[in-house]
């Protein structure tokens, strides 16, 4: 009889101690998740833990970062990457609660199941998540969001394309400071998977607007991605528009962006080339 039970005994204990009062014993069972699954099967791993994992994250922050840790990995144990899409769910509410260091872990798991997925998967499931926590209520849900768009955006359709690159520009101009660092911080992650015709217009636009804004720590973010724009526009390209914002921020009324530029600099100069920068006084 006991050998009959023995498939349900795993999942038995662990809602057991997700549900035990000793904060350590609900880590240990999350920690142990992959022994679980595998004694479970990926059939009812499916149907059975990635629900209950998804119903049941109102927990300390401690338990969800080993949640969003161990979730990223979970691929082998739902069935390979044709079932990568149920991982979706309870990391996409992971990415929406107040603790930042859970949100950075469980963006970090959807970014790598993400570009593991198949590319129809992608569209189906990936883009969803994202252009849900991008419409999200709370500032959180938004702020995650702007990590997702360089995994989405290569495996959209040409109308989902469009839609993501408007929905980044709206991001860009959230009334949450943190969105719009997150969405500056991003910038140079997406931007290299948009097209040439879209960076030198939409992408640039979207730049200009955060070089401007009136939080110094939005601009001091946006001169990391001076560089790494830099480096994807064409040498011409680089001088018309990077250049003069790097001469500006090195003038900028606060002393962290033009700190920043300094610490930049070498990558600075390295984007716009040998030439314009010896006929620049900074």
């Amino acid at each position: 009889m006991a050998m009959v039970d023995e498939p349900l005994y795993p999942i038995a204990v662990l809602i057991d101690e997700l549900k035990n009062e000793d904060i350590q014993l609900r880590l240990n069972s999350i920690r142990r998740l992959s022994t679980i699954a595998r004694a479970l099967g990926e059939e009812r791993t499916r149907k059975e833990l990635i629900p209950f994992l998804s119903e049941n994250n109102d927990d300390e922050d401690e338990v969800l970062l080993a949640m969003a840790e161990e979730l990223g990995v979970f691929i082998p144990y739902v069935g390979g990457v044709e079932h990568a899409h149920v991982l979706l769910p309870p990391l996409e509410t992971l990415s929406t609660v107040e603790e930042t260091c859970v949100r950075d872990k469980a963006v970090e798991s959807l970014c790598r199941i993400g570009a593991q997925m198949k590319e129809n998967d992608i569209v189906d499931y990936f883009i969803a998540v994202v252009k849900r926590l991008a419409a999200g209520e709370w500032f959180t849900a938004r702020v995650s969001s702007c990590g997702l768009f360089h995994i989405a955006y290569p495996s959209a359709t040409d109308p989902l394309k469009t839609e993501l690159r408007t929905i980044y520009g709206q991001l860009c101009q959230d009334d949450m400071p943190m969105v719009r660092r997150a969405a500056a911080s991003n910038l140079g992650k997406f931007a290299a998977t948009v097209e040439q015709s879209h960076l030198k217009t939409e992408i640039m636009s979207i730049f200009d607007d955060l070089t401007q804004d009136d939080q110094d720590s939005v601009r001091l973010l946006a001169v990391e991605g001076c560089a790494a724009l830099g480096k994807l526009l064409e040498p011409q390209d680089c001088v018309a528009h990077i250049l003069p914002v790097i001469v500006n921020f090195s003038q900028d009324k606060s002393w962290r962006v033009r700190y920043m530029v300094a610490n930049q600099l070498y990558e600075l100069c390295e984007a716009v080339g040998p030439e314009p920068t010896r006929l620049v006084t900074f």
